[in-house]
């Protein structure tokens, strides 16, 4: 039985029946005089990016979109179609959608996140946390019955759905070998390689080769980049996202990771990678500064607009949930419900946010924050800057 996540997991429509048997790390003959460059202009650009983060008043709050479009995007590498507004508004309003299955993944992908950044506070990047994470990502939604929080006891392959192991573009390696290459990867994650994004390039490809869990590899994957350089000091917030740029590449992305299996091209996906650090940190330099650019603006604007002591917190909640209903808005903004009124009528009549849905019945009205949306979804950057 072909046990895998969803169509486009990973790795190209390149038959490859045999089991692949990854290299145990450290990597050897490693070639980091020809890498010194790229490894240079990738630490630059994500060490601006991350100091940008650092001048923010409260990054967690202002970048909270984002995080939730990381989701959105790594979840869209594996085969979900939900948007970004669509998972928003289903939080503002949940309730029966063609696609709720793949908005609750979204929003499990979410919880992980946050899960892991948790954990790291009290404890090591383990293989405890990588299950832990695996089993929140899975936890009710497609995939819920494959081992959520369980390394695989069985064989699995890539391939298109329903297709043989014969016709499979990947076989990861026999399940018995699963605990002692996992356990490598554990070690190679403490491990003081020479440069911490050399390291977390290497660190993602081999889980994806090893392919521990019958679900979710792509995703959990995904999150340990931003988890591992957290832990390592490389950033101060795991607020750094490489998903958008890996769906716009998706193509180069599964031959990268499947010429290491066929051909051992470990340089390959190691220029392939740093190089998406080095454009996705520009792209989102730009989001953080918009953002926060946007934010000083809405002080002055929001509060002559609602001439209210409650300006800042209506403002924060904005950038917090930029799609939300008028119930959570009084709620969650800790602003009492009779002034909350007062202060959506206001907002609305400024035009600083528009309503999506009318009231009806017991059901609240539903709003959104366009600009801040405008920002968090723009990926005109990662096509205009991919050539630089």
């Amino acid at each position: 039985m072909a046990c895998r996540p969803k169509q486009n997991e990973s790795f190209p429509e390149v038959i490859m029946t045999t089991r692949f048997t990854p290299k145990l790390l450290p990597l050897k003959d490693i070639d980091w005089e020809y890498l010194v460059a790229p490894i240079a202009v990738a630490h630059s650009a994500l060490a601006r990016y991350d100091g940008l983060l650092e001048g923010m008043p409260n990054p967690r709050l202002l970048l909270s979109p984002m995080m939730t479009q990381e989701a959105v995007l790594s979840s869209k590498i594996e085969g979900t179609q939900a948007t970004l507004e669509e998972v928003l508004r289903f939080e503002a309003k949940p309730g029966i959608t063609e696609r709720e299955q793949d908005i609750r993944e979204i929003l499990n992908y979410r919880k992980a996140m946050s899960l892991a950044e948790g954990e790291l506070k009290a404890r090591p990047l383990c293989l405890n946390l990588i299950k832990g994470m695996h089993s929140v990502l899975l936890e009710g939604v497609r995939g819920r019955d494959k081992r959520a929080g369980e390394f695989r006891t069985v064989q699995n392959w890539v391939g298109r759905p329903n297709t043989p192991i014969s016709e499979a573009s990947y076989v990861p390696p026999e399940p018995s070998k699963v605990p002692e290459y996992m356990s490598n990867l554990e070690e190679y994650c403490h491990y003081q390689e020479k440069d911490r994004l050399f390291q977390v390039a290497v660190i993602h490809a081999q889980f994806e080769l090893i392919h521990p869990f019958l679900d979710g590899n792509g995703r959990i994957g995904r999150i340990l980049i931003p988890v591992f350089l957290y832990e390592k000091g490389v950033l101060n917030s795991p607020a750094f996202y490489l998903s958008a740029f890996l769906e716009s590449t998706r193509g180069e992305y599964y031959s990268r990771l499947a010429a290491i299996s066929h051909n051992g091209d470990w340089k390959g996906w190691i220029e392939y990678f740093l190089r998406a650090v080095e454009l996705q940190a520009r792209v989102d330099s730009q989001k953080a500064t918009d953002i926060m650019a946007l934010y000083n603006k809405m002080k002055r604007t929001v509060a002559d607009a609602t001439r209210s002591r409650f300006a800042i917190q209506a403002l924060d909640f904005l950038f917090d949930r930029p799609i939300f209903n008028g119930s959570f808005f009084a709620a969650k903004s800790q602003i009492p419900r009779a002034s909350a009124a007062i202060v959506l009528n206001k907002l609305l009549r400024a035009g600083i946010i528009n309503r999506l849905e009318e009231p009806k019945g017991r059901s609240p009205a539903v709003y959104v924050f366009p600009s801040l949306l405008e920002i968090v979804q723009g990926q005109e950057g990662l096509s205009k800057n991919r050539t630089l």
